[in-house]
């Protein structure tokens, strides 16, 4: 049974209206540009590693914040945009935008179903979906390496294309971003229940 600090964190919003159509889709284009942003905004890492967004913490937030297709759209088309606009601007494989949307996206569906669990729940979904994103990347940056496809460079051994993904694991230090991402929701929360979201 959860605490009342958890249940006053996940009140439902029985009684009032549910947003209308203007306002969800409202909600999708500031947030897509949000979080198109926050991927803009990335700490590039060393060769082969990428880089790291600041957008896990947003999509985090608003995936137990507000509807769970609301928050899967915005987080795809955020993180498609901002993905592209990166590889135009600093260079990057063609895939990567893709790869945002294939390995974000659906992260925002796992912490949706623990939204109103609990705060020990829903972080426990924040991690589970990191767990989702990074495997995600790996097991497709796998195949790409040892293929050679998308710019990957010439095909390779199996191992030898797994052991070049494995800097994939890296992506677990989104687990850094679940504590920003409950600040955001203590924050945001009021707001979101006005909007007649579910919190």
């Amino acid at each position: 049974m959860g605490t009342y600090a958890e249940s006053s964190f996940h009140e439902e919003t029985s009684g009032k209206t549910k947003p209308g159509a203007s306002r969800r889709l409202a909600l999708i284009a500031v947030f897509s540009a949000v979080i198109a942003v926050c991927t803009i905004i990335a700490i590039p890492l060393p060769y082969p590693l990428f880089e790291i967004t600041l957008a896990p913490a947003v999509y985090f937030a608003l995936a137990a914040l507000a509807d769970k297709w609301d928050a899967f759209a915005a987080t795809a088309i955020g993180g498609f945009v901002g993905e592209l606009f990166n590889i135009t601007t600093r260079g990057g494989s063609p895939i990567y935008p893709f790869g945002m949307v294939w390995a974000r996206a659906p992260e925002v569906l796992i912490i949706a179903w623990a939204a109103n669990k609990g705060k020990k729940t829903l972080a426990i979904a924040m991690a589970v979906a990191t767990v989702y994103e990074t495997f995600a990347f790996l097991i497709s940056d796998w195949l790409f390496y040892t293929y050679g496809v998308f710019e990957y460079g010439p095909p390779t051994t199996l191992y030898s294309g797994l052991v070049s993904a494995s800097y994939d694991l890296g992506t677990f230090a989104d687990l850094a971003f679940i504590p920003i991402a409950f600040a955001i929701i203590a924050a945001a929360a009021p707001t979101f229940r006005r909007l007649g979201y579910r919190n």
